[in-house]
Parts: C-alpha cells; sequence; structure tokens
C-alpha cells in the first residue's frame, strides 16, 4: 500500500506541472493575442490580415485543446483521490496516465511550434 500511496503522489505531482504548464501557455496565448491586435491595427494588407486570422483561428483551437486537458487533468486528480483507499488499482492507472502524458506533450510540441510561428510573424510586422 505505501509503494502504492507513493506512485500516486507522483502521478500527482505530473499532473500539477501539467496544470501548471497549461496556465503559462494560456498566459502567453493571451499576450500573443494582444499583439495580434497591435498588428491588425496597422492595417498591412490583405496578405497580412489571412496571416493574422489563422493565428487567431489556431489560438481559439489552442485554448480548446487546453479546456480539454485541464479537465482530463481534473478527472485524473479524482480518479487518483478515489484510488489511494482502494486495492488493485495500480494495474490500469499507469497506461491511462501514459495516454495523457502523450497528449500532452503533444500538445506542448504544438504550442511551442505555434509560439515560434508567431514570434517570426511578430518580428516581420510589429
Amino acid at each position: 500500500m505505501e509503494s502504492q500511496l507513493l506512485f500516486l503522489s507522483d502521478l500527482n505531482f505530473n499532473l500539477e506541472v501539467w496544470k501548471r504548464e497549461l496556465k503559462f501557455q494560456e498566459s502567453e496565448m493571451d499576450y500573443f493575442e494582444e499583439k495580434l491586435e497591435h498588428v491588425a491595427m496597422r492595417k498591412l494588407g490583405s496578405d497580412v490580415m489571412v496571416q493574422l486570422e489563422g493565428f487567431q483561428n489556431k489560438i481559439i483551437r489552442e485554448r480548446e485543446v487546453m479546456g480539454h486537458l485541464r479537465h482530463r487533468i481534473r478527472m485524473k486528480k479524482r480518479e487518483i483521490a478515489q484510488i489511494k483507499y482502494q486495492e488493485n488499482s495500480e494495474v490500469k492507472f499507469p497506461e491511462k496516465q501514459t495516454l495523457l502524458r502523450d497528449e500532452m506533450k503533444t500538445f506542448v510540441k504544438m504550442h511551442y511550434d505555434l509560439k515560434e510561428d508567431m514570434m517570426d510573424f511578430f518580428l516581420k510586422y510589429l
């Protein structure tokens, strides 16, 4: 039982780190949206506006994915709270955790790819 509690504690730590990562990325998206507004005010032409709109759409989609991941994290934390008091719960739990970890890895990679593209855009038009 003690090893199970340590295992669950480690999983809970991962969930907290992911939750903080999502919060940080959310604040970055707020900042990037402000910068997109500054670019839009410059009225740099339809080509730039098409790119800007593409970034806005990607931000909207990214926020949706963040919401989904936050929900998954909350559900996983509830599951951990329940599992702490049950026996034989380690059998299925790690594979569920691995799926969420893979989703987070994919999301973080996509976020940083978008961030790089936006930084290049800002260097060009701000």
